[in-house]
């Protein structure tokens, strides 16, 4: 592989982050870009400055929606080092993404120190106030012009910073989910385990029906049966039962989320029986009238964790912990955000220290 070449700006000012980030809103100065052909393979890596894309009419991706992206963080700690948090399962999720939309797979290695080096060039973007971070957005997409379905013979792989602050505007409030079976989001051995766009695509008509209906998000039952829970649109989903903590088993049709594995260890290491299983919305609804489900909540990147307060299905109402985060839904945001924030010991080697780059522009 090529090394990376750098076409940087030079700053005249320093960088002002607003006092409200938002999510998705802000972005940094420069990216990484390397392009694909058939005949070359990945070649021309190089960091510089954000601009728009120049993209033909006839690219792949525009038509036949051949693309994928994922998204991870870097955090600022408290001792002011740099540090990722997962980036090789992020970066082993692209390449099972790119596998599925027959796309050419990116060398780990490089892509990680793709990563380090961008992310080392923007520090001064990385924001330091509890909650913040720095949110980090490979894609991949098919580029070549051509009208006709096949896979293309060109790509383009881009990353992208964005600096921001919590993902919900609640914050860490629960929120207000509608599981539906009036939609179908992804069925197995489809795309629903990749982070492609057409996943995303799927699922906004029912998210913006929710929100008219003053839900957050939807809660996505599978597509063959309609009655076995899946995920969230945002976020993998746990059900806090009396002597269990279940999450939905991964069949094709979810997510492999990097949280919800983060989660699932983390659990473990407390003893506490953690188990991925098909959990039907009947059995959630029946051990809830009995008093058995005890809690509700979501992980993700973006969110890390989101407590669940209400969840509603067919005009029946669930509530949980009085509208407040619970017990679990308040340890498990703490002790990852505290791995984040280098304020616990790393046991499972989860976290990446990025070198900061001082390079002359």
């Amino acid at each position: 592989m090529e090394k990376i070449k750098y076409s940087l700006i030079k700053r005249e000012k320093p960088v002002v982050l607003p006092e409200n980030l938002g999510f998705g809103k802000i972005f940094t100065d420069h990216v990484f870009e390397m392009d694909y052909s058939s005949s070359q393979g990945w070649h021309n890596p190089v960091i510089k400055k954000l601009e728009n894309i120049p993209m033909h009419p006839a690219s792949m991706y525009l038509h036949y929606g051949q693309g994928i992206f994922d998204g991870l963080k870097a955090f600022k700690t408290d001792s002011d080092e740099i540090v990722l948090f997962r980036p090789q399962k992020h970066i082993q999720r692209i390449n099972n993404s790119a596998k599925k939309l027959c796309i050419p797979e990116v060398d780990t290695e490089f892509l990680l120190q793709a990563l380090i080096e961008l992310v080392g060039i923007e520090k001064d973007w990385i924001p330091s106030k509890p909650g913040e971070s720095l949110y980090i957005r490979p894609f991949i997409y098919g580029s070549e012009p051509f009208i006709g379905v096949r896979p293309s013979d060109f790509y383009k792989l881009m990353i992208i910073l964005s600096p921001v602050g919590a993902y919900y505007p609640e914050g860490f409030k629960p929120v207000k989910i509608l599981v539906t079976d009036d939609y179908v989001r992804a069925v197995r051995k489809g795309l629903g385990d990749c982070k492609t766009p057409a996943n995303y695509a799927a699922s906004l008509y029912a998210g913006e029906d929710a929100k008219k209906k003053g839900f957050t998000q939807v809660l996505w039952l599978d597509g063959v049966e309609q009655k076995y829970i899946e995920e969230v649109g945002t976020m993998n989903i746990f059900i806090q039962f009396r002597n269990e903590v279940a999450t939905p088993m991964l069949n094709g049709s979810i997510l492999p989320g990097v949280t919800r594995d983060s989660v699932i260890q983390i659990l473990k290491d407390w003893n506490i029986n953690v188990t991925e299983r098909l959990i039907s919305i009947d059995e959630v609804i029946e051990e809830y009238k009995k008093g058995n489900v005890t809690g509700v909540f979501g992980t993700g990147t973006a969110a890390i964790i989101s407590p669940v307060g209400w969840l509603t299905y067919k005009g029946f109402d669930m509530s949980f912990n009085n509208g407040q985060p619970g017990e679990l839904d308040i340890k498990l945001f703490e002790e990852l955000t505290s791995l984040h924030y280098g304020k616990i010991e790393d046991k499972h080697d989860w976290i990446v220290h990025v070198e900061k780059k001082e390079i002359e522009v």
